[in-house]
């Protein structure tokens, strides 16, 4: 049985409905047995590459009233489990009272306006203000109007060259789906133009402002807009005024469906820029047409051999930042008249520290790295010439920086797990850091400590790991321990501030952040070996770090909770399913749960370059060695809540579901299994304040029940 203790109301009402699925047993024989999750076993098989597998809740993946009254159930049983645990509301509260501080965005500029996003503390979503030169301010944007309940978010903007109007994209219930809107900034007005079936792409306005170049795809025809899968995105121009249907098409690659297209103006108007990448390969192709005349689009580079990011150009010349043949990035300059590879020329060398970001500003290089995983900013000539590093507030995290290549200031945002973001602005004119915008908390952020410690993964490597906690804390071997990790796309988890984290400390529980390898923390040679058939290595990172944990007295295994979202949620099932006696509690959130047919849903095709493929019968064996839901068997597993989102539509909530199904009827141990499942959400993105601060209440409480701690009436 899932749960070894009395039943429940709750429990009576979900055996109900099992019976209005099953309709085979009766009330009294359904409340002594497994759930319909369970009972509703397919028993199915297929082949695959000569290995029978089983797929028995292959069911799920389907939008039946079937599976609608399944996830019904598991909402219910969720929600009693959440809702029962004592004293829940004393973290509600605490996280609520952390949050609610004003927060403002670094500034941008356009024309004469500058512009920026603010949230007075507790609003759903963040405001976008306008200030214009005689420093009037107003509101061009409040997405909090777009909907009653906070779920309809801004998905981005893009304010055309001269400060006059706005481009923004909405999307509903935390969809990947955007529809991009315009705004007259000066009187408000909302423009006519509407662009839809838009994923994965800005808007970016041409030279005279008359319109914007975008990617899109065409609209679903499946049946299942959340699940369908998304191929051949094509890029268009369109004119302020028009309908969409008149758009023009500037290009396409039918014969390339896979291709996806990032889309930049140079920043003189004089060239459309084209990113081509391959699903989430980090590896790109370079394409440009000139915007002076007629021109067709022009292949700069054609080979997927490395990441090129533009920076910016000198008329003919074009300068990138490119891992090629150096895997912690580097600075060059291509003439595209005389563009052979022998031609290239190197400005800035590769480092022993990985590049994270770059903007050219004041006719400056200005460059963000990465040492250990914290941020270092340093301001090169054109040349390359080194002039200074930035002193920097403190060991962070740095955001930016943010500026114009005409400008002679520009901003960037410092934080750290412990310290809130605060807004600098740098001058060139003498060369120092000023605050722009410092939020006012309440909590002291010196009372609490955020350390960085190097441990030994199992095969050796040296992996990096910030633990943060309040002051006073003991390593007497019995502290509730948060260990949160991703491990994969090249993503660096660098110091990020969340209120919700000081709450956390604030029960007295430590927060650690282990850099395990398939991240970009030490460039891509980090990222390539934690992909693919070296997946296997990510996992193994993170159990070290918990094993650390235990063995430095900082937690033990019944303090120990474990916590992964998206290719986390992925970490979270091997957890699961290889190392279960390490943790007390694992949430597995919007997780890739299904690792052979991930790629037949939404955008789930473009993680092959970073996972493998099914199909292809090399790479079936290492992702069937560790899918999770695969590698479920009967065992006695810790407490588990699987989260997932009923709009999320980038790693569809099948997965989740699938693997819940699993858990509940292989668990032999007494520990709850249960479903978190959000309604009105999606991947992550956009989600309400209100929506967040219950979701980590849920994640606490529920990690104090596992780790057998009652909850102070009052949290601080």
């Amino acid at each position: 049985m899932i749960f070894k203790r009395k039943l429940t109301k709750q429990h009576l009402l979900i055996a109900s409905l099992a019976l209005a699925l099953m309709g085979c047993q009766t009330a009294q024989q359904e409340s002594e047995q497994k759930p319909a999750s369970v009972t509703m076993d397919t028993g199915m098989i297929e082949t695959i590459h000569g290995v029978q597998v089983a797929d028995p809740y292959r069911f799920l993946e389907q939008d039946t009233e079937q599976t609608q009254a399944w996830v019904k159930m598991q909402q219910a049983e969720g929600k009693a489990y959440l809702s029962g645990i004592k004293n829940k509301q004393a973290v509600v509260d605490r996280i609520t009272e952390l949050w609610n501080y004003q927060k403002v965005s670094a500034p941008f500029e356009h024309g004469k306006n500058t512009f920026c996003y603010r949230n007075n503390g507790l609003q759903a979503q963040s405001v976008l203000y306008v200030t214009a030169a005689n420093g009037d301010e107003k509101v061009v944007l409040d997405p909090n109007m777009l909907s009653s309940d906070g779920t309809v978010a801004l998905s981005g903007v893009s304010v055309s060259g001269d400060g006059k109007t706005l481009a923004y994209g909405v999307s509903k219930s935390g969809s990947d789906w955007q529809q991009w809107q315009f705004v007259d900034v000066k009187t408000g007005v909302k423009l006519d133009d509407e662009l839809k079936w838009i994923k994965f792409s800005k808007a970016v306005w041409n030279k005279d402002n008359t319109g914007v170049y975008y990617a899109r795809y065409d609209a679903p025809t499946g049946g299942n807009l959340l699940a369908d899968v998304n191929f051949n995105q094509k890029v268009y121009f369109h004119q302020i005024g028009t309908e969409q249907v008149s758009d023009k098409l500037v290009y396409e690659r039918p014969q390339n469906k896979d291709w996806g297209f990032g889309i930049e103006v140079s920043e003189a108007g004089d060239y459309l820029l084209l990113s081509i990448s391959q699903g989430t390969d980090t590896r790109n192709r370079f394409f440009y047409q000139s915007l002076e005349k007629p021109a067709e689009v022009v292949a700069l580079i054609t080979d997927l051999e490395a990441e090129y990011t533009f920076l910016g150009n000198d008329k003919s010349v074009f300068y990138f930042k490119t891992d090629l043949d150096a895997p912690n990035g580097k600075v060059i300059a291509i003439d595209i008249n005389h563009s052979d590879k022998a031609n290239w020329q190197t400005l800035i060398a590769e480092s022993s520290d990985p590049i994270s970001n770059i903007a050219i500003i004041n006719d400056h290089l200005v460059v963000s790295y990465l040492h250990d995983v914290l941020g270092k900013l340093s301001i090169f000539s054109m040349n390359g010439v080194k002039r200074q590093n930035v002193t920097l507030p403190g060991k962070g995290k740095v955001t930016g920086p943010y500026g114009k290549r005409s400008k002679d200031y520009f901003y960037y945002v410092y934080n750290s797990y412990v310290q809130p973001k605060t807004t600098y602005r740098f001058d060139f004119k003498t060369g120092e850091s000023s605050i722009y915008a410092e939020p006012k908390v309440s909590f002291k952020p010196e009372d609490y400590t955020s350390e960085q410690i190097f441990y030994t993964s199992k095969d050796g490597t040296r992996v990096p790991m910030m633990i943060s906690y309040k002051e006073g804390m003991q390593k007497n071997g019995a502290n509730p321990t948060l260990l949160y990790a991703y491990g994969g796309f090249a993503i660096s988890l660098t110091p990020r501030f969340s209120p919700a984290n000081i709450a956390w400390m604030d029960m007295g529980g430590i927060y650690a952040v282990p850099n395990l390898r398939g991240g970009a923390e030490y460039g891509e040679s980090w990222h390539q070996a934690g992909m693919l058939d070296k997946k296997q290595s990510v996992f193994d990172d993170y159990y070290a770090a918990a094993e650390y944990l235990i063995e430095e007295n900082y937690t033990n295994k019944t303090k120990l909770g474990a916590y992964g979202r998206s290719n986390g949620g992925l970490l979270m099932g091997a957890t699961l399913t290889q190392r279960p006696e390490l943790f007390a509690a694992v949430l597995p959130a919007v997780g890739v749960l299904d690792m052979l047919r991930f790629h037949k849903f939404t955008i789930g095709w473009a993680w092959t370059s970073e996972y493998g493929s099914a199909d292809i019968a090399e790479q079936f064996p290492a992702l069937l060695a560790y899918s999770p839901y695969h590698n479920v068997t009967k065992r006695s597993y810790p407490a588990t809540m699987v989260m997932t989102a009923d709009h999320d539509d980038r790693v569809v909530p099948l997965h989740s579901f699938k693997f819940a199904a699993m858990m509940q009827a292989k668990q032999q141990g007494d520990a709850p299994i249960i479903m978190r499942i959000e309604t009105k959400a999606g991947h992550g993105a956009g989600k309400p304040t209100s929506m967040k601060i219950d979701e980590f209440a849920d994640i606490y409480s529920f990690l104090f029940e596992s780790f057998g701690l009652k909850i102070p009436a009052k949290v601080n």
